[in-house]
C-alpha cells in the first residue's frame, strides 16, 4: 500500500493496483533499486484512512544491526571530509548519517503521517509498505515538473539551510551558487530558452532553504535523460558528481538506499519528481531517520551537526509513539 499527498493538496491519494501502468516509483540514489506502485491514481475518502491500521506491527524486524554515528564520530568523519574538499578545490560535497530511533513499543504511522502532512502542506507527503520496505517522508524539492500538456519542464536548485530566524552567512550562499550553475548547464543543453528566477527563502518547517527556479520547454523524448542528468543534483550529492559520489562510498558509514533518491509520479497531465529527503526507513522496532547536509571549505563540524539533528525534527517530531 502507498498514501501520499501533493504539494499544497490535500487529497490523500493512493494506486488502485488495477492495471500494470506505474503510478508512483521510487529510485534508490545510486539508481540500482526501485519501488513501483501500479495502478491509476485514486483518491482515499479520509474516514476510510481513519479506519485502516497502520502500526509498526505490521512490519518487519531490523536486520541491519546498524548503529547510529555519534556526534564525536560524525565531527571527526566530517574534518576529514572537509580536508578532501579543501584538498580538491571542491565547491561541495554532500555527507549524511543515520539518526536511529529504538526507545518505543509502537508507532501509529496512520496518525504519525497525518501528522507530517499537517507540519509540510508545500511537500509532497508520503506512507508506504510494499511488505519489505517501509518507508515515510516529507519533502518539497522538485526534481523535475513536466506538462504533457504544454511539454514545459520545471525545476528548482535548493540548498543551504538555517533555522528560520537566522540569518544567511556567507558559507550557505556559497553552498547555494553552483547548484545552480549546474541546473542552468544542464538545460541549456536541451533548449536555448532557460527561464530563472532570483534566488529566494523557501520555508520547510523550522528550517529555511535558499531556492532558485528554472522553467523551460522540452521535447518529449528528452525528458528521461534530463532526470538522468540532473540526479543526484549537488544538493543532495556535490559537485564534481563523480569524485562526490566515490567519496560519500568512502565516508559514509551505511548505504543510502531510497534516501537522496527520488520518487516520479505520474498523473493524466503530468509527470512529477520529487528529491526523497527528510524520510525515513521505517521496522517493527527501529526507524532509521536520513539526516545530511552540503559541507563546503567554510563548514564547522559542530554546527553541521545541530543542523542535522534540526532536520531529523521534521520526522522525529511527527511520530506518534507509545
Amino acid at each position: 500500500m502507498i498514501y501520499f499527498k501533493l504539494p499544497f493538496d490535500e487529497r490523500l491519494l493512493s494506486a488502485d493496483e488495477k492495471n500494470t501502468k506505474n503510478a508512483v516509483n521510487f529510485f534508490s540514489y545510486d539508481g540500482l533499486d526501485q519501488i513501483s506502485f501500479k495502478g491509476d491514481i485514486l483518491e482515499i475518502n479520509p474516514a476510510e484512512f481513519d479506519n485502516i491500521s497502520i502500526s509498526s506491527e505490521t512490519l518487519n524486524n531490523d536486520t541491519t544491526n546498524s548503529s547510529a554515528e555519534t556526534k564525536e564520530e560524525y565531527c571527526n568523519t566530517l574534518q576529514q571530509v572537509i580536508e578532501v574538499i579543501k584538498e580538491n578545490n571542491l565547491p561541495k560535497l554532500v555527507y549524511s548519517r543515520r539518526k536511529i530511533v529504538t526507545d518505543f513499543n509502537a508507532i501509529n504511522y496512520r496518525e504519525s503521517f497525518k501528522n507530517l502532512s499537517t507540519s509540510y502542506p508545500n511537500a509532497f507527503r508520503y506512507l508506504f509498505n510494499d511488505g519489505q520496505n517501509a518507508w515515510m517522508g516529507a519533502f518539497s524539492e522538485v526534481l523535475g515538473k513536466y506538462s504533457k500538456l504544454t511539454h514545459e519542464f520545471e525545476t528548482m536548485a535548493l540548498a543551504g539551510t538555517l533555522p528560520i530566524a537566522e540569518e544567511w552567512s556567507e558559507k550557505e550562499i556559497e553552498e547555494q551558487k553552483p547548484v545552480s550553475t549546474y541546473i542552468l548547464d544542464i538545460l541549456k543543453k536541451y533548449s536555448d530558452h532557460v527561464e530563472q528566477s532570483e534566488t529566494y527563502d523557501h520555508v520547510s518547517g523550522n528550517i529555511k532553504h535558499l531556492r532558485t527556479d528554472f522553467k523551460t520547454t522540452i521535447r518529449p523524448e528528452d525528458l528521461d535523460r534530463i532526470i538522468q542528468d540532473l540526479h543526484p543534483t549537488p544538493a543532495v550529492c556535490g559537485i564534481p558528481k563523480d569524485f562526490c559520489n566515490e567519496n560519500i562510498r568512502q565516508y559514509e558509514k551505511f548505504p543510502r538506499e531510497f534516501y537522496a533518491g527520488y520518487i516520479k509520479v505520474e498523473t493524466e497531465e503530468s509527470i512529477l519528481y520529487f528529491v526523497n529527503l527528510r524520510c525515513a526507513r521505517l521496522y517493527k522496532d527501529a526507524v532509521h531517520i536520513f539526516v545530511g547536509g552540503g559541507i563546503t571549505a567554510q563548514s564547522n563540524p559542530e554546527k553541521e551537526w545541530r543542523e542535522t539533528e534540526l532536520k531529523s525534527e521534521a520526522i522525529l517530531k511527527n511520530l506518534v509513539i507509545s
